[in-house]
C-alpha cells in the first residue's frame, strides 16, 4: 500500500513539475511580449511629390508619324468632357478630416490592409503593424484610361477623391504608438480625433485632394473677416506640412453661410462645395467658367443606429441618375464623414460595375481634379496640322492657374486610326501619354506633371527596398505606367518587375 502511494506521489509530482514548465514557458512568452518596445512615432512619408515646384504653364507638341501607304483626310480635335472619355461623373469629399479617410477610403482603393473595426495609421503601414481584424480586397479600385499597357491588359487609373484638412487644430500632429508583435489587444488602433498630416502626405501622392471645411474659431467668431484671417494662417500650416501644396478648394461646414463668403473672397480659394444655394453640374453642357462657382452636392448616408449599408443607399440613388442620357445627366456629387466597411463595399461595387471590373464608364475623382479639367477644356483649344504627307503634329497650351496640380487632359482626334500610325512622339513637357483608338479617331491622355518620372522612381526604391511586399510592387508598376515610353520607363519597368 505504502509502495503504491509513493508511486502515486511520484507520479503527481512529475506532472506538476511538467505542468509548471508550460506555465512557465507562458509567463515567459507574455513577458517576452510585454518586453516588445512600444514606440510613440511622427507620421511622415519617406517621399513626396514636389507641389511648390510644379509648373503652371505646359505647351504640349505630339508629332505623330503615319505609315508610308496610309492616305487620311480631314482631322479634327476636342478635349472630351470627361477625362479618359468616361460616361459618368461621380464626385466625393470626405469631411470633417477623418482618420478613415486613411485607413478605410484611401486603403480601400489603394489594395491596403483593412480592418472591420480598427483604424491604423502611415506610421503602422510603414511598420507592418496592423489590427488583429485585418484582411485584404485582394485589388485595387479604379476605372482604366481607354488604352493597354499589352493586349489584353488595361491601364489603370485608380479612384481618387478630396479629403478636409483641420490645420488649426494639434489632433493632426498626434503621435502613432507602434507596437509591432503586440497581440493582447488593438487599443493602439483605436481611432484617433483627426487625420494626421503623415497620413494626408501619403495620400496627396496617390492624386487625393484636399479642401478646408470647419475652421478653429468659436461660434461668434465665425464671421467672415475673421474666417478669412484663419483661412490665411491654415493654409501657411498645409503648405508647410504638404511640400507646399496650396489648399484652393473649401467644402461648406454645416451649412454655414459665412464660411462661403470668407471663401469667395479668399484670392487662393478657387472652386467651393455647398449643401444648398448652388448649382448642379452637367458635364455634357458647358456652362462657362467654374471659378468661385458654388456647387452642390448631397449626403446619403445610413442613419445611426440603422441596418442599411451606403451601398444600400448609394445603389439606387445612382441607378436612378444613370436612366438619363448622358447629355442630360447630372455629376453625381457627394458628401460622406466616417467610412466603415459598408463604405468600402460599395466602392468595391463601383469598381465591379462601372469601374475596371464593369463597364469601365465612370470617373470618380475629386472636385479640385474635376476643376483642373474642366478649365483646361474650357481655355485650351487643341490643333492639328499636317507638316508633310506623313506626318501630323498635335499642339496644345496647358495654361492653367496658379495653384494646379493635375495638369493632364484627354484629346480626341477624328478622322484617325491606330491602323494608320507608325509612330507617335512628344515634347519635354508632356511626360506621360497613352493611346487608343476611339469611336471614329483615337483618344490621346496626355499628362504634363514635371516630376511624373521621378514621383514614380520613389514608388520603385520602396518596392525594392521591399520586394516581398505584393502591394508596394503594385504601386510602382501602377506608377511607372502612368510614363510615356523611354528609356526612363523602361530601365523602371524593368526595376519594379
Amino acid at each position: 500500500m505504502n509502495k503504491k502511494f509513493n508511486i502515486n506521489i511520484v507520479l503527481l509530482l512529475i506532472i506538476s513539475l511538467a505542468m509548471s514548465g508550460c506555465i512557465r514557458k507562458l509567463n515567459l512568452y507574455k513577458e517576452d511580449e510585454d518586453d516588445i518596445p512600444r514606440q510613440d512615432l511622427i507620421n511622415k512619408t519617406e517621399f513626396m511629390y514636389p507641389f511648390g515646384d510644379e509648373t503652371i504653364n505646359k505647351k504640349v507638341e505630339i508629332t505623330i508619324h503615319l505609315k508610308t501607304d496610309r492616305l487620311i483626310g480631314y482631322l479634327s480635335t476636342e478635349i472630351p468632357a470627361l477625362k479618359y472619355n468616361k460616361e459618368w461623373l461621380l464626385l466625393m469629399t470626405q469631411d470633417d478630416c477623418r482618420q478613415s479617410a486613411f485607413s478605410y477610403t484611401w486603403a480601400a482603393i489603394n489594395g491596403k490592409p483593412l480592418s472591420y473595426n480598427y483604424f491604423y495609421d502611415l506610421a503602422h503601414l510603414q511598420n507592418d503593424d496592423f489590427p488583429s481584424d485585418c484582411y485584404s480586397l485582394g485589388k485595387t479600385l479604379g476605372s482604366t484610361d481607354g488604352t493597354e499597357i499589352e493586349p489584353g491588359i488595361r491601364r489603370e487609373v485608380r479612384f481618387s477623391f478630396g479629403t478636409t484638412v483641420a490645420a488649426g487644430w494639434n489632433a493632426m500632429n498626434a503621435l502613432t504608438w507602434v507596437q509591432k508583435g503586440f497581440t493582447k489587444n488593438d487599443f493602439r488602433f483605436s481611432q484617433k480625433d483627426m487625420l494626421v498630416w503623415g497620413n494626408l502626405q501619403e495620400m496627396t501622392n496617390y492624386g487625393v485632394a484636399i479642401a478646408f471645411h470647419d475652421l478653429n474659431l468659436a461660434k461668434e467668431d465665425r464671421v467672415e473677416d475673421k474666417l478669412l484671417a484663419q483661412l490665411r494662417i491654415d493654409q501657411n500650416i498645409i503648405r508647410e506640412k504638404l511640400n507646399n501644396r496650396t489648399c484652393k478648394m473649401l467644402a461648406e461646414p454645416n451649412g454655414e453661410k459665412e464660411y462661403v463668403k470668407a471663401a469667395i473672397q479668399d484670392e487662393q480659394i478657387s472652386t467651393i462645395c455647398v449643401q444648398s444655394g448652388g448649382i448642379k453640374l452637367y458635364p455634357f453642357k458647358e456652362i462657362g467658367d467654374l471659378k468661385k462657382v458654388l456647387i452642390e452636392r448631397s449626403f446619403h448616408e445610413p442613419p445611426k443606429e440603422s441596418t442599411l449599408r451606403a451601398l444600400d443607399i448609394m445603389k439606387p440613388f445612382i441607378l436612378e441618375k444613370l436612366k438619363y442620357d448622358k447629355k442630360e445627366r447630372e455629376a453625381i456629387s457627394i458628401g460622406i464623414h466616417n467610412t466603415d466597411t459598408g463604405w468600402i463595399n460599395f466602392f468595391e461595387w463601383l469598381n465591379d460595375t462601372y469601374g475596371k471590373d464593369g463597364d469601365d464608364s465612370v470617373w470618380f475623382t475629386s472636385q479640385e481634379e474635376y476643376y483642373e479639367y474642366y478649365y483646361y477644356r474650357l481655355h485650351s483649344k487643341p490643333k492639328i496640322e499636317t507638316v508633310d504627307t506623313n506626318t501630323q503634329k498635335l499642339t496644345l497650351k496647358l495654361d492653367g492657374e496658379e495653384y494646379f496640380y493635375y495638369p493632364s487632359v484627354t484629346v480626341n482626334i477624328m478622322g484617325l486610326r491606330m491602323e494608320d500610325i507608325e509612330s507617335i512622339e512628344s515634347n519635354e513637357d508632356v511626360t506621360g501619354l497613352s493611346y487608343a483608338n476611339y469611336e471614329n479617331g483615337i483618344m490621346l491622355n496626355i499628362d504634363c506633371r514635371k516630376y511624373l518620372a521621378e514621383h514614380a522612381e520613389n514608388f520603385v526604391k520602396r518596392y525594392e527596398a521591399n520586394p516581398t511586399n505584393a502591394s508596394a510592387k503594385a504601386d510602382a508598376n501602377y506608377f511607372v505606367n502612368m510614363l510615356k515610353d523611354s528609356d526612363k520607363k523602361t530601365e523602371l519597368k524593368k526595376r519594379a518587375e
